[in-house]
């Protein structure tokens, strides 16, 4: 793997670290990148479904998810993992990446993990190819194409540093606030990084100079190389003993610092976990020394590189082996943003038409272009296109729901506001206002408890005495006029279209055998139209890949009962219109309908 991020990489970020992921959005913007480089944050506290960020001057709205198996299951094409967990926890979240896989590479900012995970960690990785960046690290950058959190600094001095776009040097160091300033140094010196990534400082790091060093060696974007390594570890011998075996052949600027340790009693550790020298061999000064005798260009001290660097990249542009970079085109991100109150994923009545979810609505509304009313509920309701059979059963539900004469207390309510000479708005709000768990509500009820018990592998005596214990009358079960022997036909017509057009119904076919067991005690416990309609919702679904708990967000949102209130609107709007037409008197209820049970006030 030459090229460690493209500019189609994606990351799943663990934790919401708001302000390292803003950057790498901004970062995107500035570049231009065609998708944001943040894929999926998992969240494992969180109750919200999305984070909204700034993308340029609008905003952008990226997936939470509870786990990094659900966020990959979600987000595939994210083969990176930044782990922002804290040291306590991220040795287990490597662990589950790795054991879950699809993931190139890893990076870990935890520092202090405890040693012994660390190796296991860091073997485990290696062993499966994927490349650890940490622990303790900032990440890494490929310029022109993705950047780690919060690498790099702030937009302006990204830019400033040439980090903007590919140079010509691989970087490489320890440490992640000197690798910001050593991007600067070769900025000014050079044409700035084709690839940049500090490998962390714990003693204990997944990848190591060499590995790096290699990869960069095989990237034809990288013309020279630098390493900034310092005092502790032995990890620069083995980039020694690479270039005099060969493997390493552009040129390698190195230095390691902590040159000042010399100075002091040994064992002394600076900054790093790792940077302390516990033999003659890991001093900064034997490490240096060795790098200069294998031909690796080292300078007499840090503030010499400048000179090293001009040097080299000077000798490479001369010979050809660098070209001159053409700018890019950068976009600029907005000093003052303003975050949106609303969110609307369904419609957009911007410019000159207005959409259905990316449908032109005169793509929509013609008759000649083949769209129903079915066709528009599918889509601004559940954001797909469903195939005819689903069209036409949402249809058939409005139908079969459309009325059912004016006793019932919805019908009753709205009649009785006409009557009292209130506008169809307000009559038909009175209508839809008893809709409710009584009313209506056993299409939702019905969905939910038979999906449960179906989810749960119930069998239809299991479900009841569920049912029983909770002291709930099973939803969608039940009629006051219809039985086995007067059948409703609103629900044969509902089971012979499923039949005839459904790929599958699998919970309608367990309700039945719940219906078995039901009228066995008595006629009329049948299956009613609400419970079929619930039901056969939930098979549609199915059948058009929705995942379950997709299918439950649709159920507790209320989805279900929607389909009432919508094609019940058409009846009451009817019955309204009835009372309208035929000038219908102020109603009052008689009463010797009334059961009077006043009592009879104590005398004074």
């Amino acid at each position: 793997m030459a090229q460690l991020f493209t500019k189609k990489t994606q990351a799943i970020f663990w934790n919401n670290n708001k302000t390292a992921i803003q950057r790498m959005l901004d970062y995107d913007y500035t570049i231009k990148r065609e998708t944001p480089s943040v894929a999926a944050i998992v969240a494992p506290t969180s109750s919200n479904k999305f984070e909204k960020f700034f993308y340029g001057s609008d905003e952008i709205m990226i997936p939470l998810y509870k786990s990094t198996a659900d966020a990959k299951l979600a987000q595939p094409q994210a083969d990176v993992l930044l782990n922002f967990a804290s040291f306590r926890t991220a040795y287990d979240v490597t662990m589950e990446a790795l054991e879950l896989g699809g993931f190139k590479s890893i990076m870990i900012t935890a520092e202090g993990i405890p040693e012994r995970l660390a190796r296991a960690m860091n073997a485990h990785a290696r062993s499966l190819g994927v490349t650890v960046i940490g622990p303790a690290t900032v990440g890494g950058i490929a310029p022109g194409a993705f950047k780690i959190a919060n690498v790099g600094g702030t937009i302006e001095n990204i830019v400033q540093s040439k980090l903007h776009r590919a140079g010509s040097c691989g970087l490489v160091t320890r440490s992640g606030g000197l690798f910001n300033e050593l991007s600067n140094i070769i900025s000014l010196n050079a044409d700035g990084i084709a690839e940049g990534v500090a490998i962390g400082g714990d003693r204990f790091v997944g990848s190591v100079f060499i590995d790096n060093l290699l990869r960069m060696e095989a990237n034809p974007e990288v013309k020279y190389m630098l390493l900034l390594g310092e005092v502790g570890g032995t990890e620069e011998y083995k980039v020694i003993e690479a270039v005099k075996e060969g493997k390493l052949k552009k040129p390698i600027i190195a230095w390691c610092i902590g040159t000042i340790a010399k100075h002091y009693d040994s064992g002394v550790q600076f900054g790093h976990a790792g940077a302390s020298a516990n033999d003659d061999k890991e001093t900064a000064e034997a490490k240096n020394a060795a790098m200069k005798a294998a031909g690796i260009h080292v300078p007499a001290a840090f503030n010499n590189l400048p000179e090293i660097i001009s040097g080299i990249y000077r000798e490479l542009h001369a010979e050809g082996i660098i070209k001159d970079i053409k700018e890019p085109s950068l976009n600029i991100v907005p000093k003052t943003r303003r975050s949106k109150e609303f969110i609307c994923t369904i419609s957009d009545d911007r410019g000159e038409e207005a959409h259905y979810c990316g449908y032109p609505i005169s793509s929509v509304a013609t008759p000649d272009t083949g769209f129903t009313i079915g066709d528009v509920m599918s889509i601004l309701w559940f954001k797909k296109r469903y195939p005819r059979w689903a069209v036409d059963f949402l249809e058939t539900v409005l139908k079969t729901v459309a009325d059912h004469g004016p006793a019932v207390s919805g019908a009753h309510n709205a009649k009785v506001t006409a009557r009292a000479g209130k506008d169809v708005i307000s009559s038909l709000i009175a209508g839809l206002l008893t809709i409710g768990p009584r009313f209506g509500g056993a299409i939702d009820g019905a969905a939910k408890y038979f999906k449960y018990a179906d989810d749960n592998k119930l069998s239809p005596q299991e479900f009841l005495a569920y049912m029983k214990k909770e002291g709930v009358p099973i939803p969608g079960i039940g009629h006051r006029i219809k039985s086995l022997k007067n059948p409703d036909l609103r629900v044969e017509g509902l089971k012979k279209f499923a039949k005839e057009n459904f790929p599958s119904t699998p919970l309608l076919d367990y309700a039945l055998t719940v219906e078995q067991l039901t009228t066995s005690k008595k006629e009329n416990l049948i299956l009613n139209v609400d419970g079929t309609i619930g039901i056969l919702m939930v098979d549609m679904w199915r059948s058009l890949s929705y995942a379950d708990d997709e299918i439950d967000v649709f159920i507790d949102a209320g989805a279900l009962n929607a389909f009432f209130i919508l094609g019940r609107s058409i009846g009451f709007i009817g019955h309204i219109l009835d009372e309208k037409r035929l000038a219908m008197p102020m109603y009052r209820h008689p009463m010797d309908d009334i059961l009077y049970d006043v009592q009879k006030a104590p005398e004074l």
